[in-house]
């Protein structure tokens, strides 16, 4: 499955993501990350975005399983 990182402190998206099959690793959200698939952060803004060389979904107002059903939509395509 997909390698995924996830901007501390959403230990429940860890696990759902864990609970699918994927590969989480918990990050700070000042981190410059690279490798992963995929990624899950607090919020999305023009100052950020350039932080990432992966797709990444937003937190923001969406429910885990909101999150979860992203990001699997988004790995298949």
């Amino acid at each position: 499955m997909a390698k995924i990182a996830v901007e501390k402190p959403f230990d429940d998206i860890k696990k759902a993501l864990e609970e699918k099959g994927h590969q989480v690793t918990m990050c700070e959200s000042d981190e410059k990350l690279s490798g992963y698939d995929f990624g899950v952060v607090r919020a999305l803004s023009d100052v950020n975005i350039d932080q990432y060389d992966f797709p990444v979904v937003s937190v923001e107002g969406n429910s885990v399983e909101d999150i979860v059903a992203d990001v699997e939509k988004r790995l298949a395509r």
